[in-house]
């Protein structure tokens, strides 16, 4: 029963921010976007950062997006938060986990992977589970796409 009540309680709220379940990403699609992401990069290195932010580039598709981050946590690139590139967040933890962290981790030990973490659903400050894919391109740093649970 509180399941079913969880399950309505997100519904209602997805459809007062005018957002439906077919308008959010799925884990599949966020992976495919990293890894079109990492191809990117890897043929045109930081060039790629202004076709991720484009409208009309491909890489920005219902609530995904890319981001990219250095080894040492300082972001990149950010489609959707520019305001977020030069900073350094390698200690983030403002929503109980060091994603951050984790995905550098990632890029460092295989290079690709899957990195989960609780981050604020898109319109709304409740905080849901999310998972993002993370590569490592050849240029030395890694971009991710991220998709809500």
């Amino acid at each position: 029963m509180k399941k079913y009540f969880s399950v309505i309680g997100t519904l209602m709220l997805a459809a007062s921010l005018g957002v439906t379940a077919s308008e959010m990403g799925t884990p599949d699609e966020a992976k495919a976007m990293s890894q079109k992401a990492a191809a990117l990069v890897n043929d045109q290195g930081e060039g790629a950062f202004a076709v991720f932010a484009a409208k009309d580039g491909g890489f920005l598709d219902k609530d995904l997006y890319v981001f990219c981050m250095d080894l040492e946590g300082n972001m990149l690139s950010h489609a959707v938060k520019p305001e977020l590139v030069g900073k350094n967040l390698h200690d983030f933890n403002k929503y109980g986990d060091h994603l951050f962290q984790d995905m550098i981790k990632v890029a460092s030990g295989d290079g690709e992977g899957w990195v989960d973490y609780n981050w604020p659903y898109p319109g709304s400050d409740e905080v849901k589970k999310k998972t993002s894919y993370i590569i490592k391109n050849d240029k030395g740093f890694f971009c991710g796409v991220g998709a809500y649970k």
